[in-house]
């Protein structure tokens, strides 16, 4: 079953921009209702996000950002946009790795407002901004950024080419872009594991703790439809990043991608 979706992803980018659907999930939608059902679907979400994330990856979702974060390379001097950001998890880890100003943005302001609660918590706030920002279009001038993060949020972009331009965009020559998102599975024992994990545990799972299974049925289906790794490293050179490479991590249920404007 992943192989059929994972083969009609790579076909379904190249049409991205003649479609006028756009899967959401496993079903087609017009391409303009693909952002507010998204929306609500985080909206559902956001105040148990955290510890869904937890019981989702029995934890291991943690240790997938430690190693983002770590490859981010904090450092004094950069600048971090940290896309999809959502509740905050990288974008503190950079400031507490030594990262210098960073900027915490979300297309969802329920998300956000998880995030700012946070780093208030955590005494963050003052080394860092929260802006609410449509990845597909960013309000930011041209070669302003350092670094720029994305941790499973690109997959739920409708134009995801067109985030991955902006991206370059914002860029300064000799920045960096990360991307954590999850990927095509390369071990054949644990693909059955996970299918039956994502598709009858994590919408149950979603109903007891968030009270919400439509939701998590959707963000399962949506890890299926997203491109597979050679898919999204050829859709990053496309927009101008060089020296693109990636990274399997747990067998390649997530992926870290990296590509330098230079």
């Amino acid at each position: 079953m992943t192989e059929n979706h994972s083969s009609h992803t790579s076909s379904s980018q190249s049409a991205d921009f003649e479609a006028d659907t756009i899967d959401f999930g496993y079903r087609d939608v017009p391409r303009n209702e693909k952002k507010p059902l998204v929306r609500q679907v985080f909206e559902s979400v956001a105040g148990k996000y955290d510890v869904m994330n937890d019981a989702m990856s029995l934890g291991i979702h943690r240790v997938w950002k430690r190693i983002f974060v770590t490859m981010l390379s904090p450092q004094p001097g950069h600048k971090l946009l940290d896309l999809a950001g959502g509740t905050g998890d990288i974008t503190f880890g950079w400031l507490r790795r030594g990262g210098g100003h960073a900027v915490l943005s979300d297309i969802n302001e329920a998300m956000l407002e998880v995030g700012r609660k946070r780093a208030i918590k955590a005494g963050l706030i003052g080394s860092m901004d929260v802006c609410v920002a449509d990845a597909e279009a960013l309000p930011f001038p041209d070669a302003s950024m350092d670094r720029v993060s994305m941790a499973f949020g690109l997959r739920n972009c409708t134009d995801k080419n067109a985030v991955l331009r902006e991206v370059q965009r914002v860029l300064k020559p000799g920045g960096r872009f990360f991307c954590l998102e999850f990927s095509k599975v390369d071990v054949a024992a644990l693909s059955t594991i996970y299918d039956a994990w994502s598709f009858q545990v994590l919408p149950r799972m979603g109903q007891m703790i968030a009270g919400d299974a439509e939701s998590y049925q959707y963000l399962a289906e949506s890890i299926r439809m997203f491109p597979d790794q050679e898919t999204l490293a050829g859709m990053m050179r496309d927009a101008g990043m060089e020296r693109v490479t990636y990274q399997n991590l747990s067998g390649g249920i997530v992926a870290i991608h990296s590509g330098w404007r230079l």
